[in-house]
């Protein structure tokens, strides 16, 4: 394990709650409604169910094993294909961006800065993105730390604003929808959920302790629960109309009864998620450093890799310009099977890897037996060790 790459579990769960839930809360509440209707919290709840599965094989992997992904990969396929692998997901994890990106941008400038250039404002961001790709999984971890009680605190306002103003008779008939509008509506929001190859990236990067994979898949399903009770909120403000209200965090707090003597103090919540989202974003690009690191063996030029990611990104966003819907369309109806390539079928075959066992941490420095096969030379250093007072005890 690398210290540069060290992260806690505790980090680890601070990103699957804030960084899953501060990206899907800008624009994709607003989508699913105009696909769903009122069934919308479904195809959310499903999705999130298959990918909270994913994400528990994938934490639970790393109790069976020390080592990382890429160490799995060049032990059981060799170092070429250890690389290939790596340089999908290099481009997985820049691909997987793009979407929230650009909702971030829009969402800005529609919020905030209506009577600025769009694109110029938000020029700042790719220097943070850069800035950030510098930064080992170590930092990435940090800034976790620092998200979690922005998210909280903004959610909570948030929430606080919209929770009494809706009519949740909007949400009924549970399940009116056809069984193929809800088909069609798990499709659409496939791409949202794709966290678990983060994981698979720190995988071997942290040190596991027993019942650690239950925090890391509660902590995900926390993030997605938080998620569909926002949507829920808005729909019960919104009804039919949710579907034109396209940023449900600023629109669906606009009734709360007290507004006229506190002010937007929503937009200052707002604001603190979207800076959320901005690390969330920076997670992306210090995966795709990483990445690349394993792939050309190196880490001294982690600002060539972080500069190729950050220009990728913005020149897919200028690309996009005014364009969102054509993008939305698209990822809606086929980067499903990019994320059921590398969320989903990619962790489950890291199972079929061969691997070392690992020795189970029962606390901070708590000692565990090794389990059968695990840590084969340090039972063996035991044993000797044990082997060698008995024949001293013996002797005397």
């Amino acid at each position: 394990m690398s210290a540069i790459n060290r992260l806690s579990v505790r980090q680890i769960c601070f990103m699957l709650i804030c960084y899953n839930a501060a990206t899907k809360l800008l624009l994709y509440p607003a989508f699913m409604a105009a696909e769903t209707g009122n069934a919308l919290i479904f195809p959310a709840l499903f999705d999130l169910a298959l990918q909270t599965i994913v994400v528990w094989a994938v934490a639970f992997l790393s109790s069976r094993t020390d080592a990382s992904f890429y160490d799995l990969l060049e032990g059981a396929l060799g170092k070429a294909v250890a690389k290939g692998v790596y340089a999908l997901l290099a481009l997985y994890f820049l691909f997987t961006a793009i979407v929230p990106l650009v909702e971030q941008k829009n969402f800005i400038h529609d919020a905030f800065y209506e009577t600025i250039l769009a694109l110029g404002m938000f020029l700042p961001v790719f220097v943070f993105l850069f800035y950030a790709g510098l930064k080992p999984l170590r930092d990435g971890g940090a800034f976790a730390d620092i998200c979690l009680p922005v998210f909280v605190g903004s959610l909570a306002v948030i929430w606080v604003m919209t929770a009494a103003q809706g009519d949740y008779s909007h949400l009924l008939p549970v399940l009116k929808q056809p069984l193929g509008v809800l088909g069609k509506g798990v499709i659409s929001s496939f791409y949202r959920f794709s966290e678990s190859a983060f994981l698979l990236i720190f995988l071997g990067n942290f040190r596991y302790k027993r019942g650690d994979a239950a925090r890391m898949t509660l902590s995900y399903a926390l993030g997605g629960l938080a998620v569909v009770a926002t949507m829920a909120m808005f729909y019960a403000v919104y009804g039919p109309l949710a579907r034109t209200r396209t940023f449900a965090i600023v629109n669906s707090s606009l009734f709360f009864a007290s507004i006229n003597y506190l002010g937007r103090i929503d937009l200052i919540a707002a604001y603190a998620l979207d800076i959320v989202v901005l690390f969330a974003l920076a997670l992306h690009v210090q995966a795709f450093t990483h990445c690349m690191g394993k792939v050309f063996g190196r880490t001294d030029v982690n600002y060539v890799f972080s500069a190729v990611a950050t220009l990728a990104l913005l020149g897919a966003v200028i690309a996009v310009n005014n364009r969102y819907s054509p993008l939305q369309q698209a990822a809606a109806g086929w980067f499903f099977i990019p994320v059921a390539l590398f969320s989903y079928l990619l962790p489950v075959a890291a199972w079929l890897l061969p691997r070392k066992r690992r020795r189970v941490m029962h606390g901070e420095n708590g000692r565990a037996p090794f389990a059968d096969g695990e840590g084969a030379s340090g039972g063996k250093e035991v044993a000797d060790k044990d082997a060698r007072k008995k024949a001293e005890g013996g002797r005397t």
